[in-house]
């Protein structure tokens, strides 16, 4: 038999907090990074180096929380969410005109997310609403996979997509549908990744080409990565 709570004591709706944790991580704007920062990161195989990644971009979450993002894996992640020994774990930013290490997002695009997101304040609906399109700067790759039996797919990505949700999706391009180029996003050849493909992996422009001329430790490295996934 369980202790009588007290008359004064409060039932705590778990449900409720964690949507509310999630409101809060929402992402509410982004911002795409023109100047080059970097995001650090080390692996566990090798920890006496330092590895950089281009910044895509930067998002302000609706706790007022601004991080850098880069396509990592399945996903376009927060820098300092990334903690994977084999993987990768995130150290800082760097800034290479100055080589400044820095712990933090650079405050010039604090204050231009936390600007923007005052000037494009959208009324909460219960419709998700596509808020924010990006293009994608950095010649990022997807490798995209719908079931076991098919063969592997490696798109160039196109854009991004933020929704009134939080949720930020990959455009793709489905070939049949281009007529005009450059193909930009918004264009109507342009798809949604998450939705069309079952899985997807991303790859900076270095990698995919690897993988286009089928280098052999790169194939080898990549089947290994889709198989323990």
């Amino acid at each position: 038999m369980g202790t009588p709570l007290p008359r004064t004591a409060k039932i705590i709706d778990f449900s409720s907090v964690r949507d509310r944790f999630k409101a809060n991580q929402r992402v509410i704007r982004m911002a795409p990074e023109h100047d080059g920062i970097e995001m650090i990161y080390r692996i566990a195989s090798d920890d006496e180096s330092l590895y950089a990644m281009p910044v895509l971009a930067w998002a302000l979450r609706q706790n007022g929380d601004v991080a850098g993002m880069v396509p990592w894996m399945n996903r376009l992640a927060p820098c300092h969410e990334l903690d994977d020994p084999e993987h990768g774990t995130f150290v800082g930013y760097r800034d290479p005109e100055t080589e400044e290490l820095l712990a933090e997002p650079p405050e010039h695009k604090v204050q231009e997310l936390e600007h923007a997101a005052s000037y494009f304040d959208y009324e909460p609906t219960a419709d998700v609403a596509l808020i924010q399109q990006l293009p994608d700067t950095l010649g990022t790759h997807a490798l995209c996979m719908n079931d076991s039996h098919s063969p592997w797919l490696l798109k160039q990505v196109y854009g991004w997509r933020l929704f009134s949700d939080g949720t930020i999706d990959v455009l793709l391009l489905d070939e049949e549908k281009m007529i005009d180029t450059p193909v930009l996003p918004g264009d109507d050849c342009l798809y949604s990744g998450s939705q069309y493909h079952s899985a997807l992996y991303f790859f900076q422009r270095s990698i995919a080409n690897r993988i286009k001329r089928q280098d052999p430790e790169t194939l080898e490295a990549l089947t290994m990565m889709v198989n323990d996934d």
